[in-house]
């Protein structure tokens, strides 16, 4: 029996834009920037300042008020997140057997935020005072659990966990889930909540962060010569992936279709990509096989487009690499990171969900703050305006610490 195709049939986002699917989306349109002081905890003594912080979110809203102290904010917004993509695809328990329907998210970190908090508060009055809900609470598998059990999904339901790959990892492995026809849904994508002092000291410490205080709206600048780190984000997208021909019988919108997912390893590093991109090239030329796809069918390619010199210019020479004269040629490459800032183990599932969400519209989004673009870096990056272009099919890339490699093709129906 063939391969079964896999349709995108519903979305939810949960970011530093917006907290529902649309207001993301209407200000990556924009070209607007979700970056601003951190708020979360007092940053003055840091050597970065500032993050992409969701605002305005009430954990409330999507759980009991007294369940709301049993979670760390990455469970919530992984809730919130797959409650709209379930009420985008008209999801409903019972549509499908639920053995048969399964949740599959990407967290890189997880509960770090309640695990600081119970470890400052174990300092303070000792032992007998340590919150019984803490090491659910810090387990990244959670999250799948909660979302599991609200929407009764019986099939799959695990995390995976590749650093800034895991939300692509978990698309791919979702889709190859349905494919071969052991799901007819899937919950997939990922969240990430690490604005903690911990996490911003940690990857200051790394010198991996942006220092730009004066200017945080501008400071996430992929590709461009003045970048000086990324900016870390938080939030939550999930995808709500359906069997093609069951999600066109019950009538569901389809955003577009699953084609083609990619992987690789690096073997080189643990924090530094491979500088000319091996891994990359390898998790790119997987895709297109995979989706028996040319280099020259692809459209536009959501980079990985960190705003680290070192990320800009790796997966600048592997898709010149991978796509040839064609990459300066024709190929769109932008990076929304540069609006939202980088969500580490969630960046792939939002990027994902621009996919999407550029095949329904015709729209491709801009690196803003490309102001100065870096020599090395010299593709179409859609500088600053987004695009009005009606594509055929589109490419999302994630790398990650530890050499891990994604990439995935979303094609138009």
């Amino acid at each position: 029996m063939g391969k079964k195709r896999v349709a995108i049939t519903g979305i939810g986002i949960i970011s530093p834009l917006g907290n529902t699917r649309e207001e993301t989306w209407n200000a990556i349109k924009e070209g607007k920037s979700g970056i601003g002081n951190i708020t979360r905890f007092d940053a003055s003594n840091f050597a970065t300042r500032f993050a992409g912080e969701v605002k305005g979110f009430d954990p409330a809203t999507v759980m009991e008020a007294k369940d709301v102290k049993r979670y760390d904010l990455v469970t919530p917004y992984s809730l919130a997140a797959a409650n709209e993509a379930a009420k985008d695809a008209g999801f409903e328990s019972g549509i499908y057997p639920p053995e048969r329907c399964g949740v599959l998210l990407g967290i890189g970190i997880g509960g770090l935020m309640y695990l600081e908090h119970g470890h400052a508060s174990y300092l303070k009055t000792g032992p007998r005072r340590i919150s019984p809900f803490i090491i659910p609470a810090l387990i990244s598998n959670i999250s799948s659990g909660v979302v599991s059990i609200k929407h009764n999904l019986q099939g799959v339901n695990y995390i995976i966990s590749s650093a800034c790959t895991s939300s692509t990892n978990a698309i791919g492995e979702a889709y190859r889930l349905i494919a071969d026809d052991l799901q007819d849904v899937v919950f997939t994508g990922g969240a990430e909540s690490v604005i903690t002092e911990m996490s911003v000291g940690g990857f200051n410490a790394l010198r991996a962060l942006s220092t730009r205080n004066d200017e945080p709206t501008k400071a996430s600048r992929p590709f461009d010569k003045d970048r000086d780190g990324f900016v870390i984000a938080e939030g939550s997208a999930i995808l709500i992936l359906e069997e093609m021909e069951k999600a066109k019988k019950r009538g569901a919108h389809i955003y577009g279709e699953v084609v083609g997912y990619g992987f690789s390893g690096d073997a080189h590093h643990v924090t530094a990509p491979h500088p000319e991109g091996k891994g990359a090239v390898s998790a790119m030329q997987m895709a297109l096989r995979s989706a028996q796809l040319n280099p020259e069918q692809i459209d536009y390619i959501n980079a990985h487009g960190t705003s680290t010199s070192a990320n800009d210019t790796m997966e600048t020479k592997a898709i010149k690499k991978v796509f040839g004269d064609y990459a300066k040629n024709g190929l769109m490459v932008s990076s929304t990171k540069s609006m939202c800032g980088h969500l580490l183990g969630a960046a792939g599932g939002i990027e994902a969900a621009f996919l999407a969400l550029t095949l329904r519209d015709g729209v491709i989004p801009p690196t803003i703050n490309l102001d100065n673009p870096d020599p090395e870096c010299d593709l179409d990056y859609v500088p600053h305006t987004a695009r009005e272009k009606k594509v055929n099919y589109v490419m999302s890339n994630s790398f990650g610490f530890g050499g891990g490699n994604g990439c995935l093709i979303f094609a138009t129906c």
